[in-house]
Protein backbone atom coordinates (compact mmCIF):
# COMPACT_ATOMS: atom_id res chain seq x y z
CA UNK A 1 0.00 0.00 0.00
CA UNK A 2 1.07 3.50 -0.17
CA UNK A 3 1.64 6.01 2.72
CA UNK A 4 -0.88 7.54 4.32
CA UNK A 5 0.55 10.83 4.51
CA UNK A 6 1.83 10.33 0.69
CA UNK A 7 -1.67 10.43 0.30
CA UNK A 8 -2.49 13.20 1.97
CA UNK A 9 0.11 15.36 0.40
CA UNK A 10 -0.60 14.29 -3.18
CA UNK A 11 -4.43 13.54 -3.74
CA UNK A 12 -4.36 14.30 -7.15
CA UNK A 13 -1.31 12.26 -8.39
CA UNK A 14 -2.57 9.40 -6.31
CA UNK A 15 -6.07 9.79 -8.01
CA UNK A 16 -4.53 10.19 -11.24
CA UNK A 17 -2.83 7.00 -10.82
CA UNK A 18 -5.71 5.13 -10.19
CA UNK A 19 -7.60 6.12 -13.42
CA UNK A 20 -4.77 5.23 -15.04
CA UNK A 21 -4.49 2.38 -14.07
CA UNK A 22 -8.19 1.69 -14.39
CA UNK A 23 -9.34 1.34 -10.79
CA UNK A 24 -11.58 2.84 -8.75
CA UNK A 25 -10.87 4.28 -5.16
CA UNK A 26 -12.83 7.36 -3.61
CA UNK A 27 -9.44 9.18 -2.31
CA UNK A 28 -11.73 11.88 -1.34
CA UNK A 29 -13.55 9.24 0.98
CA UNK A 30 -10.23 8.10 2.32
CA UNK A 31 -8.73 11.27 3.23
CA UNK A 32 -12.28 12.24 5.08
CA UNK A 33 -12.10 8.86 6.87
CA UNK A 34 -8.62 9.08 7.94
CA UNK A 35 -9.05 12.75 9.19
CA UNK A 36 -11.64 11.26 11.30
CA UNK A 37 -9.59 8.65 12.78
CA UNK A 38 -7.35 10.75 13.48
CA UNK A 39 -9.62 12.86 15.42
CA UNK A 40 -11.20 9.63 17.05
CA UNK A 41 -7.07 8.76 18.06
CA UNK A 42 -6.61 11.79 19.19
CA UNK A 43 -9.90 12.24 21.51
CA UNK A 44 -9.20 8.41 22.77
CA UNK A 45 -5.91 9.07 23.97
CA UNK A 46 -7.00 12.05 25.93
CA UNK A 47 -9.53 9.97 27.69
CA UNK A 48 -7.05 7.67 28.87
CA UNK A 49 -4.57 10.15 29.80
CA UNK A 50 -7.38 11.32 32.07
CA UNK A 51 -8.50 7.70 33.00
CA UNK A 52 -5.01 7.40 34.52
CA UNK A 53 -5.38 10.92 36.44
CA UNK A 54 -8.61 9.96 38.43
CA UNK A 55 -8.32 8.53 41.53
CA UNK A 56 -10.35 5.80 43.30
CA UNK A 57 -12.42 8.29 45.49
CA UNK A 58 -14.00 9.96 42.26
CA UNK A 59 -15.61 6.57 40.88
CA UNK A 60 -18.62 7.74 39.25
CA UNK A 61 -16.08 10.26 36.66
CA UNK A 62 -13.85 6.80 36.42
CA UNK A 63 -17.34 4.92 35.01
CA UNK A 64 -18.26 7.83 32.92
CA UNK A 65 -14.59 7.80 31.27
CA UNK A 66 -14.80 4.09 30.87
CA UNK A 67 -17.85 4.29 28.95
CA UNK A 68 -16.94 7.49 26.60
CA UNK A 69 -13.76 5.89 25.80
CA UNK A 70 -15.41 2.99 25.02
CA UNK A 71 -17.63 4.09 22.58
CA UNK A 72 -14.76 6.55 20.93
CA UNK A 73 -13.19 3.13 20.51
CA UNK A 74 -16.62 1.34 19.05
CA UNK A 75 -16.43 3.79 15.96
CA UNK A 76 -12.62 4.30 15.71
CA UNK A 77 -12.99 0.42 14.82
CA UNK A 78 -15.34 1.21 12.66
CA UNK A 79 -14.00 3.81 10.70
CA UNK A 80 -10.57 1.84 10.80
CA UNK A 81 -12.22 -0.76 9.02
CA UNK A 82 -13.43 0.99 6.31
CA UNK A 83 -10.42 2.88 6.06
CA UNK A 84 -8.61 0.23 5.92
CA UNK A 85 -10.09 -1.45 3.20
CA UNK A 86 -9.64 1.64 1.28
CA UNK A 87 -5.80 1.94 1.26
CA UNK A 88 -5.79 -1.84 0.11
CA UNK A 89 -7.57 -0.48 -2.92
CA UNK A 90 -5.28 2.49 -3.84
CA UNK A 91 -2.89 1.25 -6.73
CA UNK A 92 0.69 1.35 -6.63
CA UNK A 93 2.09 4.71 -8.37
CA UNK A 94 3.25 4.63 -12.08
CA UNK A 95 6.44 5.46 -12.83
CA UNK A 96 6.97 8.83 -15.05
CA UNK A 97 8.39 6.47 -17.81
CA UNK A 98 5.63 3.89 -17.88
CA UNK A 99 3.32 4.76 -20.87
CA UNK A 100 -0.67 5.87 -20.14
CA UNK A 101 -2.67 3.88 -22.02
CA UNK A 102 -5.92 1.82 -21.12
CA UNK A 103 -5.23 -1.65 -22.09
CA UNK A 104 -2.43 -4.21 -23.25
CA UNK A 105 -2.61 -2.75 -26.98
CA UNK A 106 -0.93 0.46 -25.79
CA UNK A 107 2.45 -1.29 -24.63
CA UNK A 108 5.28 0.27 -26.44
CA UNK A 109 7.45 -2.38 -28.25
CA UNK A 110 11.08 -1.00 -26.99
CA UNK A 111 13.14 -3.84 -29.00
CA UNK A 112 12.88 -6.92 -30.66
CA UNK A 113 15.90 -9.41 -30.51
CA UNK A 114 16.26 -12.97 -33.31
CA UNK A 115 14.55 -13.27 -36.37
CA UNK A 116 11.12 -15.72 -36.49
CA UNK A 117 12.09 -18.77 -38.60
CA UNK A 118 11.57 -19.25 -42.32
CA UNK A 119 10.04 -22.66 -43.08
CA UNK A 120 10.48 -24.37 -46.06
CA UNK A 121 7.46 -26.38 -45.10
CA UNK A 122 4.29 -25.80 -44.03
CA UNK A 123 4.57 -25.52 -40.08
CA UNK A 124 2.31 -27.28 -37.73
CA UNK A 125 1.02 -25.67 -34.45
CA UNK A 126 2.59 -27.00 -30.96
CA UNK A 127 -0.90 -29.12 -30.23
CA UNK A 128 -0.42 -30.44 -33.30
CA UNK A 129 3.38 -31.45 -33.08
CA UNK A 130 2.29 -32.82 -29.18
CA UNK A 131 -0.06 -34.77 -30.20
CA UNK A 132 1.69 -36.47 -32.82
CA UNK A 133 5.05 -36.93 -30.81
CA UNK A 134 3.05 -38.38 -27.76
CA UNK A 135 4.31 -35.64 -25.52
CA UNK A 136 1.45 -33.46 -24.82
CA UNK A 137 -2.04 -35.18 -23.87
CA UNK A 138 -5.31 -32.80 -23.26
CA UNK A 139 -7.75 -35.50 -24.11
CA UNK A 140 -6.78 -37.15 -21.26
CA UNK A 141 -6.46 -34.52 -18.91
CA UNK A 142 -10.00 -33.51 -19.41
CA UNK A 143 -11.06 -36.26 -18.75
CA UNK A 144 -9.54 -36.72 -15.31
CA UNK A 145 -9.05 -32.46 -14.31
CA UNK A 146 -11.60 -30.45 -16.91
CA UNK A 147 -10.74 -28.09 -19.18
CA UNK A 148 -7.65 -26.52 -19.20
CA UNK A 149 -5.38 -29.00 -18.10
CA UNK A 150 -2.77 -31.35 -19.72
CA UNK A 151 -0.04 -34.04 -19.57
CA UNK A 152 3.16 -33.34 -20.36
CA UNK A 153 5.11 -36.52 -21.27
CA UNK A 154 7.91 -38.42 -22.47
CA UNK A 155 10.88 -35.73 -23.35
CA UNK A 156 8.37 -33.16 -23.42
CA UNK A 157 9.30 -34.39 -19.30
CA UNK A 158 12.73 -34.10 -19.64
CA UNK A 159 12.87 -31.02 -21.42
CA UNK A 160 11.17 -29.00 -18.75
CA UNK A 161 13.83 -30.31 -16.44
CA UNK A 162 16.65 -29.50 -18.51
CA UNK A 163 14.69 -25.77 -18.90
CA UNK A 164 14.80 -25.62 -14.28
CA UNK A 165 18.33 -26.91 -14.66
CA UNK A 166 19.41 -24.52 -17.42
CA UNK A 167 17.97 -21.77 -14.59
CA UNK A 168 18.97 -22.81 -11.39
CA UNK A 169 22.96 -23.11 -12.36
CA UNK A 170 22.30 -19.64 -14.76
CA UNK A 171 20.39 -18.39 -11.32
CA UNK A 172 22.61 -19.60 -8.78
CA UNK A 173 26.18 -18.40 -10.34
CA UNK A 174 24.48 -14.80 -10.17
CA UNK A 175 24.23 -15.49 -6.85
CA UNK A 176 20.30 -16.68 -6.13
CA UNK A 177 19.27 -18.41 -3.25
CA UNK A 178 17.47 -21.20 -4.93
CA UNK A 179 13.82 -22.15 -2.53
CA UNK A 180 11.13 -24.53 -3.38
CA UNK A 181 8.50 -22.68 -2.03
CA UNK A 182 4.93 -23.73 -0.38
CA UNK A 183 2.15 -23.23 -3.05
CA UNK A 184 -0.26 -22.80 -0.20
CA UNK A 185 -0.33 -19.14 1.53
CA UNK A 186 -2.14 -17.79 4.45
CA UNK A 187 -4.55 -14.98 3.51
CA UNK A 188 -2.75 -11.73 4.73
CA UNK A 189 0.20 -13.28 2.60
CA UNK A 190 -1.78 -13.25 -0.61
CA UNK A 191 -3.53 -9.65 0.58
CA UNK A 192 -0.12 -8.32 1.10
CA UNK A 193 1.81 -8.92 -1.94
CA UNK A 194 -1.34 -7.52 -3.93
CA UNK A 195 -3.46 -10.65 -5.26
CA UNK A 196 -6.62 -10.04 -3.31
CA UNK A 197 -8.28 -7.03 -4.63
CA UNK A 198 -10.48 -6.25 -7.53
CA UNK A 199 -10.40 -9.07 -10.14
CA UNK A 200 -7.45 -10.57 -9.10
CA UNK A 201 -9.56 -12.21 -6.11
CA UNK A 202 -11.31 -13.75 -8.93
CA UNK A 203 -7.90 -15.33 -10.54
CA UNK A 204 -7.14 -17.39 -6.86
CA UNK A 205 -8.45 -21.16 -5.70
CA UNK A 206 -9.50 -20.63 -2.05
CA UNK A 207 -9.31 -23.58 0.23
CA UNK A 208 -11.99 -21.92 2.46
CA UNK A 209 -11.44 -24.39 5.27
CA UNK A 210 -7.94 -23.39 5.48
CA UNK A 211 -7.73 -20.46 4.91
CA UNK A 212 -5.47 -20.74 2.47
CA UNK A 213 -4.51 -19.88 -1.08
CA UNK A 214 -2.99 -21.86 -3.59
CA UNK A 215 -0.22 -19.48 -5.76
CA UNK A 216 -0.68 -17.95 -8.92
CA UNK A 217 3.58 -17.61 -8.77
CA UNK A 218 5.97 -18.15 -6.29
CA UNK A 219 6.32 -14.49 -5.64
CA UNK A 220 3.92 -14.27 -3.44
CA UNK A 221 5.36 -16.96 -1.16
CA UNK A 222 9.02 -15.60 -1.74
CA UNK A 223 8.14 -12.04 -0.94
CA UNK A 224 6.11 -12.98 2.16
CA UNK A 225 9.21 -15.28 3.69
CA UNK A 226 10.58 -12.09 5.15
CA UNK A 227 7.04 -10.43 6.42
CA UNK A 228 7.35 -8.55 9.65
CA UNK A 229 11.15 -8.69 9.26
CA UNK A 230 14.11 -6.65 9.63
CA UNK A 231 16.84 -7.36 6.92
CA UNK A 232 20.05 -6.35 7.71
CA UNK A 233 21.61 -3.50 5.03
CA UNK A 234 24.63 -4.99 4.65
CA UNK A 235 23.00 -8.62 3.14
CA UNK A 236 20.88 -6.35 0.29
CA UNK A 237 19.89 -6.88 -2.23
CA UNK A 238 18.50 -10.40 -1.03
CA UNK A 239 18.08 -12.35 -4.23
CA UNK A 240 16.00 -15.96 -4.66
CA UNK A 241 14.54 -17.75 -7.63
CA UNK A 242 12.09 -20.29 -6.43
CA UNK A 243 10.37 -23.39 -8.49
CA UNK A 244 6.71 -24.06 -8.22
CA UNK A 245 3.54 -25.35 -9.70
CA UNK A 246 1.09 -22.59 -9.54
CA UNK A 247 -2.24 -22.17 -10.10
CA UNK A 248 -4.95 -19.51 -11.81
CA UNK A 249 -8.38 -19.80 -12.47
CA UNK A 250 -7.89 -17.49 -15.84
CA UNK A 251 -11.19 -15.94 -15.01
CA UNK A 252 -12.42 -14.13 -18.22
CA UNK A 253 -10.96 -15.55 -20.13
CA UNK A 254 -13.48 -17.67 -22.15
CA UNK A 255 -13.37 -18.80 -25.42
CA UNK A 256 -9.30 -17.58 -25.64
CA UNK A 257 -6.82 -19.82 -25.98
CA UNK A 258 -8.61 -22.03 -23.53
CA UNK A 259 -7.45 -25.35 -26.16
CA UNK A 260 -3.70 -26.78 -25.38
CA UNK A 261 -1.00 -25.84 -22.62
CA UNK A 262 -1.26 -22.30 -23.42
CA UNK A 263 -3.48 -21.03 -20.82
CA UNK A 264 -4.58 -23.16 -18.49
CA UNK A 265 -5.15 -23.62 -14.60
CA UNK A 266 -2.22 -25.67 -13.25
CA UNK A 267 1.72 -24.87 -14.59
CA UNK A 268 5.31 -24.88 -13.28
CA UNK A 269 7.32 -21.55 -13.30
CA UNK A 270 10.46 -20.66 -11.85
CA UNK A 271 10.49 -16.52 -10.41
CA UNK A 272 12.62 -14.33 -9.62
CA UNK A 273 12.67 -11.98 -6.43
CA UNK A 274 14.69 -9.80 -5.08
CA UNK A 275 14.93 -7.07 -1.94
CA UNK A 276 16.96 -3.80 -2.34
CA UNK A 277 17.41 -0.52 -1.51
CA UNK A 278 15.22 2.19 -2.26
CA UNK A 279 17.45 3.67 -4.60
CA UNK A 280 19.18 0.76 -6.13
CA UNK A 281 15.48 -0.59 -7.51
CA UNK A 282 15.50 1.22 -10.87
CA UNK A 283 18.67 -0.67 -11.33
CA UNK A 284 17.89 -3.96 -10.11
CA UNK A 285 14.87 -3.77 -12.40
CA UNK A 286 16.83 -3.41 -15.72
CA UNK A 287 19.15 -6.26 -13.99
CA UNK A 288 16.26 -8.66 -13.76
CA UNK A 289 15.18 -7.98 -17.35
CA UNK A 290 18.79 -8.49 -18.44
CA UNK A 291 18.58 -11.93 -16.64
CA UNK A 292 15.26 -13.20 -18.69
CA UNK A 293 16.86 -12.29 -21.80
CA UNK A 294 20.01 -13.65 -21.63
CA UNK A 295 17.89 -16.92 -20.89
CA UNK A 296 15.93 -16.51 -24.03
CA UNK A 297 18.86 -15.79 -26.10
CA UNK A 298 20.47 -19.05 -24.95
CA UNK A 299 17.31 -20.98 -26.17
CA UNK A 300 18.07 -18.98 -29.14
CA UNK A 301 13.82 -17.85 -29.70
CA UNK A 302 12.73 -14.35 -30.85
CA UNK A 303 11.79 -12.25 -28.88
CA UNK A 304 10.64 -8.71 -28.15
CA UNK A 305 11.01 -6.65 -24.79
CA UNK A 306 7.62 -4.83 -24.14
CA UNK A 307 7.07 -1.67 -21.92
CA UNK A 308 3.36 -2.38 -19.97
CA UNK A 309 0.90 0.69 -20.15
CA UNK A 310 -0.86 2.09 -16.80
CA UNK A 311 -3.73 -0.07 -17.45
CA UNK A 312 -2.37 -2.93 -18.18
CA UNK A 313 0.18 -2.48 -15.47
CA UNK A 314 -1.88 -4.49 -11.88
CA UNK A 315 -2.19 -2.96 -8.49
CA UNK A 316 0.93 -3.36 -6.98
CA UNK A 317 3.67 -2.62 -9.67
CA UNK A 318 5.08 0.40 -10.33
CA UNK A 319 6.64 -0.67 -13.48
CA UNK A 320 6.65 -3.79 -15.78
CA UNK A 321 8.50 -5.04 -18.74
CA UNK A 322 7.00 -8.22 -20.62
CA UNK A 323 9.43 -10.33 -22.51
CA UNK A 324 7.01 -12.01 -25.56
CA UNK A 325 8.74 -14.57 -27.67
CA UNK A 326 7.65 -15.62 -31.33
CA UNK A 327 5.00 -18.02 -31.91
CA UNK A 328 4.70 -18.87 -35.63
CA UNK A 329 1.32 -20.37 -35.96
CA UNK A 330 -0.36 -17.41 -34.30
CA UNK A 331 2.21 -14.83 -36.71
CA UNK A 332 2.41 -12.73 -33.45
CA UNK A 333 4.52 -12.31 -29.98
CA UNK A 334 3.13 -13.63 -27.14
CA UNK A 335 3.72 -13.27 -23.25
CA UNK A 336 6.21 -15.71 -21.63
CA UNK A 337 8.04 -13.16 -19.27
CA UNK A 338 7.78 -10.26 -16.69
CA UNK A 339 9.44 -8.45 -14.65
CA UNK A 340 8.25 -5.86 -12.46
CA UNK A 341 8.89 -3.28 -9.57
CA UNK A 342 6.56 -3.02 -6.61
CA UNK A 343 8.82 0.04 -4.87
CA UNK A 344 7.97 -0.49 -1.04
CA UNK A 345 3.62 -1.38 -1.66
CA UNK A 346 3.92 -4.92 -0.52
CA UNK A 347 6.86 -4.14 1.99
CA UNK A 348 4.34 -1.97 3.96
CA UNK A 349 1.48 -4.25 3.45
CA UNK A 350 3.85 -7.27 4.59
CA UNK A 351 5.88 -4.66 7.39
CA UNK A 352 9.21 -5.70 5.38
CA UNK A 353 11.72 -2.76 6.35
CA UNK A 354 15.77 -3.06 6.48
CA UNK A 355 17.70 -0.73 9.50
CA UNK A 356 19.71 1.97 7.58
CA UNK A 357 23.63 3.11 8.47
CA UNK A 358 22.00 5.75 10.80
CA UNK A 359 19.77 3.40 12.77
CA UNK A 360 16.31 4.33 10.90
CA UNK A 361 13.96 1.74 9.47
CA UNK A 362 13.01 1.92 6.22
CA UNK A 363 10.70 -0.44 3.90
CA UNK A 364 12.05 -2.19 1.97
CA UNK A 365 11.68 -2.45 -2.33
CA UNK A 366 10.46 -5.70 -3.29
CA UNK A 367 10.87 -6.45 -7.54
CA UNK A 368 9.83 -10.01 -9.39
CA UNK A 369 10.90 -11.78 -12.43
CA UNK A 370 10.11 -14.45 -14.52
CA UNK A 371 12.84 -17.01 -15.44
CA UNK A 372 10.67 -19.59 -17.03
CA UNK A 373 6.94 -20.01 -17.69
CA UNK A 374 7.36 -23.39 -18.60
CA UNK A 375 4.70 -24.72 -20.95
CA UNK A 376 4.93 -21.04 -22.66
CA UNK A 377 8.59 -21.87 -23.05
CA UNK A 378 7.97 -25.21 -24.40
CA UNK A 379 5.26 -24.30 -26.60
CA UNK A 380 7.60 -21.83 -28.21
CA UNK A 381 10.56 -24.05 -28.47
CA UNK A 382 8.25 -26.49 -30.25
CA UNK A 383 7.18 -24.03 -32.83
CA UNK A 384 10.29 -22.52 -33.31
CA UNK A 385 12.55 -25.59 -33.76
CA UNK A 386 10.21 -27.90 -35.44
CA UNK A 387 11.37 -29.80 -38.57
CA UNK A 388 9.42 -31.00 -41.89
CA UNK A 389 9.59 -34.69 -40.70
CA UNK A 390 7.63 -33.71 -37.59
CA UNK A 391 10.43 -33.73 -35.22
CA UNK A 392 11.48 -31.08 -32.88
CA UNK A 393 15.64 -29.98 -32.56
CA UNK A 394 16.24 -29.45 -29.09
CA UNK A 395 18.18 -25.78 -28.38
CA UNK A 396 21.12 -26.31 -28.29
CA UNK A 397 22.06 -24.95 -24.32
CA UNK A 398 19.60 -27.65 -23.58
CA UNK A 399 21.46 -30.74 -25.09
CA UNK A 400 24.15 -31.08 -22.04
CA UNK A 401 21.40 -31.53 -20.11
CA UNK A 402 19.63 -34.34 -22.15
CA UNK A 403 20.52 -37.74 -24.02
CA UNK A 404 18.79 -36.63 -26.81
CA UNK A 405 18.90 -33.92 -29.55
CA UNK A 406 15.66 -34.57 -31.72
CA UNK A 407 11.84 -35.47 -30.42
CA UNK A 408 10.83 -37.61 -32.93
Amino acid sequence: MLDIKFIRENPEKVKQASENKGIEVDIDRLLKLDEQRRAYIQESEKLRAEQKKIGRDNLAKAVKIKSQLKTFLAKLSEIEKEFNDLMLQVPNIPFNDVPVGKDETENVVLRKVGKPPKFRFQPKNYLEIGKKLDIIDVQRAAKVAGSRFGYLKKEAVFLEFALIKLAFDFLNKKGFIPVIPPVMVKERIAEGTGFLEGTDKQECYCLSDDNLYLTGTSEQSLVGMHADEILDEKKLPLRYFGFSTCFRREAGSYGKDTKGILRVHQFDKIEMVSFCLPENSKKEHQFLLSLEEKLMKSLNLPYRVVNICTGDLGRPAAQKYDIETWLPLENRYRETHSTSSCTDFQARRLNIRYRDKSGKLNFIHTLNGTAFAIGRTLIAIIENYQQKDGSVKVPQILQKYLNFKIIK
